[in-house]
């Protein structure tokens, strides 16, 4: 679909890993392929609110240098450097204007939100604010004065919402990720109806700061990407504890990471799909393919997650929506779009009593529910019911949002992680999604096995035609996490390698092969050595680049990772082929006089194979 773009930019699909070997590999430059892209934008595409003008992106590539030398040239210590992104129009940027949708309402910021500081700080580069239902009150993206975002496969259906415009840009290729946000669901339902992948983190861990609030005790900075990976970059690099945010939280030390290989997840025992047959269709195809992935499937009553969904909007919690703008309620009220206006305002019909009671029975159904999570490790519901044409959305604009909320409004409520997932085409040609649902702090859990879902998938993501490659290949792992201390293995600890358990038993992850520093380093075979185990020696320019694998490891288990390492062997720094200096086995010098030198094989793997 190619709605508001003026011509099809060089870059167009590219995830972040095409973006880095652009700049790593190929030494293009920010400037060229930004001002590129953004060239190809138009104002009248409705998935933007705003561009950035040549000054914004001038002053952000001068930013950029100066970061740069912060690390003194290095690019590949700048995570993000000269990515790409796009911001929902509810969340601060400097000398950026923050509507929320509404004109009237409208600002110029003075600073940036605390999650535009820290990708800023990583390298990325904002090229836009994204359009949203108004004040960020709606699943469905029609409520906009700026316009009515379609969806990225057929423009007569709704692209969903709040964070239409942010699910737009991405599914067609525009931006590798861009933030939403997600109250009652905002960062999934238009995940879903666009074919791409949408995370919703634990509530706290991505600070709020900057963010015009919908529901402030209930509210989350979202990101979506064409893939799990991207996703889980981007809220990695923005998340992070602010004492500004009086909802920040510190995220514990040893939460979960993985969940089994065979999974135990939890089902809806009669999910509803207000007759829509196409979508119970996709749902039961679904859940096949999860079986067949080698996951036991549990039927649950959903209905303690169904009650505690009402409550969102057909409880107190509206109140909250109407003190976020209850100054322009009462100076401009015809500012406010009609719809959004009548579901704000049913805060008047509740009291504090009211309030009271809703929490108390809020309190009682979420206990219910993480009764219900214990016994599995997630639930995967329908990202959504169904999908709406436009014209059925604007007829019934109240109930059909309400419907659209049925698998999503509980979530924060509850205080759950959640990630949506592309999961195919239904008969009629449009996506449809599922929702990876668990107990706050489970994000890279629900992350680790949506890589494995989304190896498994044959639909490229995003709009057709955005992503040449097939889906279907291998999926890369996520970078890094800030809890996490990277291990390069060079020999006995590589996969399928006598002692991989060591790393494996820890629930290390696997995060990529790649090679030693160019010329920087020397293999050889250590003689005596049970299992046979090499060792690598720093020469700096008289050595090879030398193949190694990158294992991620909490801080307590890679201390228990390193007690077992024996000697002549030991842990210190190796450079990679891409300047990052990570951990890595190292060798006595003396203990290298007796050894054969192997480096010419490229490999520890390779030259066991020789013999």
């Amino acid at each position: 679909m190619s709605v508001g773009i003026s011509r099809r930019p060089p870059t167009l699909g590219w995830t972040l890993a095409q973006w880095k070997q652009a700049y790593l590999e190929h030494g293009r430059s920010p400037n060229e392929l930004i001002a590129s892209l953004v060239g190809s934008l138009t104002h009248t595409d409705p998935a933007w609110i705003a561009i950035a003008t040549p000054a914004q992106l001038e002053q952000q590539f001068a930013d950029l240098q100066t970061l740069l030398k912060g690390v003194n040239g290095d690019r590949a210590k700048l995570p993000l450097f000269g990515v790409p992104f796009a911001a929902k129009d509810n969340i601060n940027a400097a000398g950026w204007q923050t509507t929320a949708a509404c004109r009237e309402f409208a600002y110029t910021a003075s600073e940036d939100a605390f999650v535009i500081r820290q990708l800023r700080r990583a390298g990325a580069i904002l090229i836009g604010k994204t359009n949203l239902d108004q004040f960020a009150t709606g699943l469905v993206g029609t409520r906009s004065p700026f316009g009515i975002v379609p969806n990225s496969f057929d423009p007569a259906y709704i692209s969903g919402g709040s964070s239409s415009g942010s699910a737009s840009v991405v599914a067609r290729g525009l931006v590798p990720f861009a933030l939403g946000t997600d109250t009652a669901g905002s960062g999934r339902v238009p995940a879903a109806f666009n074919n791409i992948v949408g995370l919703k983190p634990t509530r706290g861990w991505v600070s709020n700061t900057g963010l015009v609030p919908a529901c402030k005790t209930l509210d989350c900075i979202t990101a979506f990407a064409l893939t799990v990976e991207d996703a889980a970059m981007a809220v990695n690099a923005m998340s992070g504890y602010d004492a500004a945010d009086a909802y920040s939280r510190i995220r514990p030390a040893g939460a979960g990471a993985h969940f089994p290989t065979q999974a135990r997840l939890a089902i809806p025992v009669s999910p509803e799909f207000f007759g829509d047959a196409l979508a119970a269709e996709n749902f039961s195809q679904a859940v096949v393919e999860l079986r067949r992935q080698g996951a036991t499937l549990v039927e649950v009553d959903f209905a303690p997650f169904a009650e505690l969904a009402l409550l969102l909007y057909q409880g107190p919690w509206v109140a909250e929506r109407h003190v976020a703008i209850e100054g322009l309620l009462e100076t401009n009220p015809e500012a406010v779009h009609p719809v959004v206006r009548t579901v704000v305002e049913q805060a008047r019909r509740y009291s504090a009593c009211d309030a009271f009671k809703a929490e108390y029975r809020r309190a009682e159904l979420s206990r219910r529910i993480q009764e219900v999570l214990a016994e599995v490790d997630a639930l995967v519901v329908p990202s959504t019911p169904s999908i709406f044409t436009i014209e059925q959305l604007l007829e019934e604009p109240v109930l059909r949002n309400s419907e659209l909320g049925t698998y999503t409004n509980f979530t924060n409520l509850a205080d759950l992680s959640a990630l949506a997932l592309p999961a195919g085409l239904r008969q009629d040609g449009l996506p449809a999604g599922i929702t990876l649902i668990a107990p706050a702090w489970h994000d890279w859990a629900l992350v680790d096995f949506g890589l494995r879902w989304q190896a498994s998938q044959s639909l490229p993501p995003g709009a057709p035609g955005v992503v040449a490659v097939a889906a279907n290949k291998p999926a890369s792992h996520p970078a890094k996490r800030n809890d996490e201390i990277v291990v390069a293995v060079v020999g006995a600890h590589l996969r399928g390698m006598p002692l991989n358990h060591q790393l494996t038993s820890r629930h290390a992850r696997f995060l990529e092969e790649t090679r030693t520093a160019a010329s920087d380093y020397r293999l050889y075979a250590l003689p005596g050595t049970v299992p046979p185990k090499p060792g690598l020696r720093r020469t700096p320019s008289k050595g090879a680049p030398i193949a190694v694998e990158l294992w991620a490891l909490t801080p307590h288990a890679f201390g228990e990772f390193t007690a077992e390492v024996p000697q002549p062997l030991g842990i210190g720094n190796v450079t990679l082929v891409d300047g990052r200096i990570v951990k890595g086995f190292i060798c006595e010098p003396a203990e290298l006089e007796n050894a054969k030198d192997i480096t010419e094989f490229g490999g520890w793997r390779a030259y066991m194979q020789s013999l």
